[in-house]
């Protein structure tokens, strides 16, 4: 345990760059989710919980080292017209008949990729390979959390459009950071997901309805604010950097009606649903026979330069 909280308050002051819904915030939801499961699989997550947080934040690293990665993480639903989640088709094939692959990576392929990501979970579990189990699930885990985040399906994702550089890590980290240790995370037990590539649509449309009250809050609360007071200096990693205030930060939070925690709740209800219908789907193979102490080769990820992705800096 001393290892962990080590292990962990050092990933909390990660560079921002380099996280979305922000390390700890990912961790924890990935953490919580074991425990809705029902006992035939929380006996197989439990003895891998570390590497289940630890590799909640894998997607994010692969960013900046694989080609291909960071359109997984989020949707423009924008880009399509007010009419995005009626006109765009639900299942990959179909969407790739109607639009260019091409086209579609550039404005984001979260739905339809954390889908795919499910359907090699559910083959992991039929081979009761344990190290794609626990690998997969933090991934779709990551995914499925990133797409709960509102500023994930639009192409204002940081505000660049309207002039609020850095609400993205606001909204995804900060907030999370200082205030999640006082949120309330049981979500009830997992439950058979019919139709997960719709339930994944659901998800998405719920958090985008949410795009504008985020952006006007925080646009209100700024003209309230003098920046002396929205801002505030800390040292991280032996630097002195510049961060939303924490008045700024409960003003903004309370006016969202605590719009952060549902979201995150509503991710590690997902999640946890998720993974028990892969395995439900899977034929619920009996995983006691694998074992505990499987080692898993932790993922290398050497970031490349020529891969450009966007910029969710909290401040610039």
């Amino acid at each position: 345990m001393k290892f962990f909280i080590i292990w962990a308050l050092g990933f909390l002051f990660w560079p921002q760059k380099q996280v979305e819904w922000g390390f700890y915030a990912h961790s924890m939801i990935n953490r919580q989710a074991v425990y809705s499961l029902p006992p035939e699989l929380i006996q197989f997550y439990k003895p891998h919980l570390q590497f289940i947080e630890e590799n909640a934040v894998n997607p994010d690293r692969r960013r900046y080292a694989v080609v291909g990665e960071a359109e997984k993480h989020y949707i423009d639903l924008d880009h399509y017209g007010d009419s995005a989640l009626f006109i765009l088709p639900k299942y990959w094939p179909e969407a790739i008949e109607k639009i260019p692959e091409d086209s579609l990576r550039a404005h984001g392929i979260g739905p339809w990729s954390a889908y795919l990501t499910m359907l090699s979970l559910t083959k992991a579990f039929e081979q009761k390979n344990t190290a794609a189990i626990l690998r997969l699930s933090a991934d779709l885990g990551h995914y499925l959390g990133d797409l709960n985040v509102p500023l994930h399906t639009t192409k204002n994702y940081n505000g660049q459009l309207t002039g609020q550089e850095g609400i993205h890590g606001f909204w995804e980290s900060r907030v999370p950071e200082l205030q999640a240790k006082d949120y309330s995370f049981w979500v009830g037990k997992a439950a058979y997901v019919e139709k997960p590539q719709l339930a994944i649509w659901d998800a998405v449309a719920y958090a985008h309805a949410q795009v504008d009250s985020v952006l006007t809050i925080e646009k209100q609360l700024t003209t309230d604010f003098p920046e002396d007071q929205k801002f505030s200096f800390e040292e991280r990693n032996g630097l002195t950097v510049r961060v939303y205030s924490k008045e700024f930060t409960e003003a903004f939070t309370f006016a969202l009606d605590n719009q952060i925690e549902r979201q995150m709740k509503r991710s590690i209800k997902m999640i946890a649903d998720f993974w028990f219908t892969a395995w439900v789907n899977a034929g619920q193979p009996d995983l006691n026979s694998l074992s505990d102490s499987t080692l898993v080769e932790e993922e290398k990820t050497t970031p490349d330069p020529k891969i450009k992705v966007r910029s969710h800096d909290n401040l610039n």
